[in-house]
């Protein structure tokens, strides 16, 4: 685990410095959240190499993160249903604003900036009936509220941005209680993928084949033609469903190998894109797996509790897993960048 002298002096000197870019901040590659053997939570920020560089502290577990791509700034986000983003000044650990849903609304563990980072959505719920909503905030103004959109489906989760300034939107299908997380309309749910204009305008809707209606999208990973998408699988866990799924010019559904198609259990937790290789992980089965942006399969890594994935400069991906480890992995298998005294959450933010 980090040294805390050596996080807070890297505060304070960072704090002096004119500078507002994440070279201030220790120049982290990735962000991520982690619980400590106290049972605190944090989000850290890991350089290439695998160590830390800062850990801001949470009031809560957290989930994913949104990093700026300009300032040293992040949003932490609440495992949902969730009901704190907080914004966070990387270079000296000081929460900027702590955004709150509208009464009525729930966070649900995701939000993206827009290309030129003026916007920041946030992928909400409307607590009763699950309705999805993406909120939108001035990270100009002090993250000022200025609306929000319909996400055209229910159970929303992660949402990204592509160059373009459209919104990418995977609405899970999933209607849960807003206290316990209890599903509550598996036999009728209806996950889709959603893509919108900047203004909230439809430009398209995906939905998968009724036989799979119980494929819930979860997850995003940007393509150099379109988008990669990881799915949880909430019918019967004896079945074995694809749940990588490939929308470019037409929807394409990946299998692995027969021999290895039940090994991620039915959960994909996190998915990544990079140099024309897909990662999906599987906290659940104990394995990543690799595939290329058609589809096909590459390769299988196995670990426990591996979940946060996120492209990396020097290999295809980097991984992290609950047993605090930090890998650097292509097809060919793990390689340990670093361990620390933590639990890593789900997902792993790439800065920039």
């Amino acid at each position: 685990m980090a040294n805390r002298r050596m996080v807070i002096k890297g505060f304070a000197a960072a704090a002096i410095l004119p500078r507002r870019g994440w070279a201030a901040a220790g120049s982290p590659a990735w962000v991520a959240a982690a619980r400590s053997p106290d049972d605190s939570h944090a989000l850290y920020g890991i350089d290439a190499g695998g160590g830390l560089v800062f850990a801001v502290p949470l009031p809560g577990r957290g989930h994913a993160a949104a990093a700026h791509p300009g300032r040293a700034e992040a949003v932490a986000f609440a495992r949902r249903p969730g009901l704190f983003a907080l914004v966070l000044d990387c270079r000296t650990g000081a929460v900027l604003h702590r955004l709150a849903p509208p009464p009525g609304l729930q966070f649900n563990g995701h939000g993206a900036f827009s290309p030129d980072g003026r916007l920041l959505y946030t992928s909400e719920v409307v607590a009763q009936g699950s309705a999805g909503r993406i909120g939108i905030w001035d990270a100009a103004q002090d993250y000022a509220r200025l609306g929000q959109m319909d996400s055209h489906g229910i159970g929303p989760h992660e949402v990204r941005t592509r160059a373009d300034g459209a919104i990418i939107q995977a609405n899970g299908g999933i209607e849960t209680d807003p206290l316990d997380r209890t599903p509550l309309n598996l036999d009728r749910m209806r996950p889709n993928l959603a893509v919108l204009s900047p203004t909230g305008g439809l430009l398209s809707l995906t939905e998968l084949d009724l036989g799979l209606h119980q494929n819930s999208i979860r997850h995003l990973a940007l393509l150099r033609d379109g988008v990669a998408f990881a799915m949880q699988w909430q019918g019967d866990p004896a079945e074995t469903v694809p749940l990588l799924g490939i929308l470019g010019s037409a929807l394409a559904l990946a299998t692995p190998p027969e021999d290895q198609a039940a090994a991620m259990r039915g959960y994909a937790g996190s998915i990544a894109a990079n140099g024309g290789l897909i990662a999906v992980t599987s906290p659940r089965g104990g394995v990543a797996m690799i595939h290329d942006e058609g589809g096909a399969h590459r390769a299988t890594l196995r670990r426990a509790d591996i979940c946060g994935v996120a492209p990396a400069a020097d290999a295809p991906f980097t991984f992290t897993d609950g047993g605090g480890a930090i890998w650097s992995a292509d097809e060919a298998g793990l390689r340990l960048r670093a361990r620390h005294d933590l639990a890593w959450d789900n997902h792993l933010v790439r800065i920039g």
